[in-house]
């Protein structure tokens, strides 16, 4: 298949006629905190779209288990605090939220315990649940089908509205065959369909194009009910293009085999909340009120065949700012798309690690913080706090913020020097990120700082 972009004219007749799909939920008017005072507007209904294959009437907002708050327990362990999960919960479904994607890898096998707590305190029937077969490690058709019943148990629900098979592209039909088709799971997951336990069955994707285009292929085979993609402004159209596809890409083609799209990190997994301070002041000029991830946000929902965009909110201000985004939702003009472009061809040249932070890659065997250490980088160059050579003024300010935060951020034996290239991250790494590499790169810059020699 040849690629093919839509164009401006084509995509704008697309919008209005994906419009009449479209309807809306009640959002409550505003949030009001413990003394009776309002701390939050939101103004206007939840943005809902229609699968067209079964009528599901689904959030525009769809809420990615993947990053729930975390806490100590006694013995010192990280542990998901379900108090702050329920909190989230009940709030996202106040303003009309009702599609949770979770998996059982999710948080080391936290994430479907405390997402299903969380909903089984509503009607099963008020919202859709998501969650997928992520046989990463052991794709024998005993442990597959051990981790796919599991499911079922921990999240205490007799069925699935959508399930997915995880993450596939990297490896090619090579793996895919391992992971699903050797072993007799895809079969298994078509009776599970027929028998109603799954819904909708579909797929993530994280590859390259003739990946993703020998996948499409088994349409006809296995009939995909919806397919989740990578999709932001970045990746729209500045995706390497080896190792990931673009996404104008991935959308249309699926866009021309009617099947319903959901969409993953559409803020690059934080990086479009928090860019670089020239680009943001570019977006602070034109919506001084809006976020930055509201452009991303309004980015993806201009589509209108997405069915749902994810997004892992943490902490009640992610949630609360999204929703200010989703309700009363403004898809993006012609020329606002014109203009994020721009930013997004700016976004792509800077010297950052296409790191998401979904820590696919932990734990490191060796104990390194890989995510931490790409954020750390990540943050000093967004934030224009980087030493870049001797001669450059204030360059011993810079280089002394970069290490203490670098120290701060990251524990001692948990830094980029203690790597020694395993390469067990990468083969785990959905944007098909060279771990190692990138990892000696900021060491190599951390003993130039040290010593001097930049």
């Amino acid at each position: 298949m040849e690629k093919k972009e839509i164009s401006r004219r084509e995509f704008l007749k697309d919008v209005a006629i994906g419009s009449a799909a479209l309807t809306v939920a009640a959002c409550a008017p505003k949030a009001i905190s413990k003394d009776g005072e309002a701390e939050l507007e939101i103004s206007g209904d939840m943005e809902m779209r229609t699968n067209e294959a079964n009528g599901d009437r689904i959030s525009l907002l769809g809420y990615g288990c993947m990053r729930w708050p975390m806490i100590k327990d006694d013995e010192g362990n990280d542990v998901i605090d379900q108090q702050k999960v329920n909190e989230l919960v009940d709030k996202a479904i106040a303003y009309g939220v009702n599609y949770f994607d979770t998996s059982p890898t999710y948080l080391r096998g936290q994430s479907e315990k405390a997402t299903g707590i969380a909903l089984n305190r509503y009607p099963r029937k008020s919202y859709y649940l998501a969650t997928k077969l992520s046989n990463f490690n052991d794709w024998s058709r005993e442990g597959s089908l051990k981790l796919y019943h599991d499911s079922f148990t921990t999240m205490q629900t007799d069925w699935f509205d959508y399930y997915l098979l995880h993450s596939i592209g990297r490896g090619g039909m090579d793996a895919f065959n391992s992971r699903y088709v050797d072993n007799g799971l895809v079969d298994f997951l078509l009776k599970e369909r027929e028998k109603g336990k799954i819904r909708q069955l579909g797929f993530s994707f994280h590859g390259p194009k003739d990946s993703f285009d020998q996948f499409l292929a088994l349409h006809d085979k296995y009939h995909w009910d919806f397919v989740q993609i990578q999709m932001n402004y970045v990746d729209w159209a500045h995706a390497d293009g080896v190792k990931n596809v673009n996404a104008n890409y991935l959308y249309e083609e699926l866009d021309k085999r009617k099947i319903a799209i959901t969409v993953m990190e559409p803020l690059q997994g934080g990086r479009l909340a928090s860019v670089p301070d020239a680009i943001e002041r570019q977006l602070k000029e034109r919506e001084p009120q809006r976020s930055t991830s509201s452009w991303a946000f309004r980015f993806v929902g201009t589509y209108p065949k997405v069915l749902t965009a994810l997004s892992g909110m943490t902490y009640m201000s992610h949630l609360e700012d999204n929703l200010k985004s989703f309700c009363n939702f403004k898809p993006l003009t012609e020329e606002e798309l014109e203009f994020i472009e721009k930013m997004a061809s700016l976004i792509h040249d800077y010297p950052t690690v296409n790191c998401n932070d979904c820590k696919y890659c932990m734990p490191c065997p060796f104990g390194i913080d890989i995510p931490g250490i790409f954020k750390s980088y990540n943050n000093s160059v967004n934030d224009g706090y980087i030493a870049q050579s001797r001669e450059q003024e204030d360059y011993a300010r810079l280089k002394r913020r970069y290490l203490i935060n670098y120290n701060r951020s990251v524990e001692t034996l948990r830094q980029a020097d203690h790597c020694i290239s395993c390469g067990h991250c990468v083969r785990h790494c959905p944007q098909s990120i060279d771990i190692p590499r990138e990892l000696r790169k900021i060491d190599l810059y951390i003993e130039k700082l040290k010593k001097d020699t930049l």
